[in-house]
């Protein structure tokens, strides 16, 4: 008997300790505006590569809000970027979700990343 109730408690900390997780890229442009800008051979250089992220957190459904996650990351990227009052542009940008599931939470992270270009002409 007291064989079987080790065997179940190991089930229950292995099951308890596992988790399933999904990750996704979006690769579809989602801006509803946008600007056309010309990127030939000479008129600029690729500076850095830079990225955001924001993660949200619910236990047992609660808590948590995933709906403002990509706005945030995306924020958190253009304040790294360094853009301001300088001739530079994001390119390129890759929003990626991981989405993981333990026994009772739930844990979402969006990450924004994208190249900083500087145009020279």
């Amino acid at each position: 008997m007291k064989k079987n109730l080790n065997i179940l408690t190991i089930i229950a900390i292995v099951f308890s300790m596992s988790s399933c997780a999904m990750h996704s890229g979006l690769t579809s442009n989602m801006n509803n505006s946008s600007t056309d800008v010309v990127l030939q051979g000479n008129n600029y250089k690729v500076i850095s590569k830079v990225k955001g992220e924001a993660t949200g957190r619910a236990i047992l459904g609660f808590g948590g809000s995933f709906k403002p996650l990509v706005e945030n990351a995306r924020s958190n990227m253009l304040e790294s970027a360094d853009l301001v009052g300088k001739p530079r542009a994001v390119i390129n940008e890759t929003v990626e979700i991981n989405d993981k599931f333990y026994l009772f939470c739930r844990k979402k992270t969006v990450t924004v990343s994208g190249y900083i270009i500087e145009f020279t002409k």
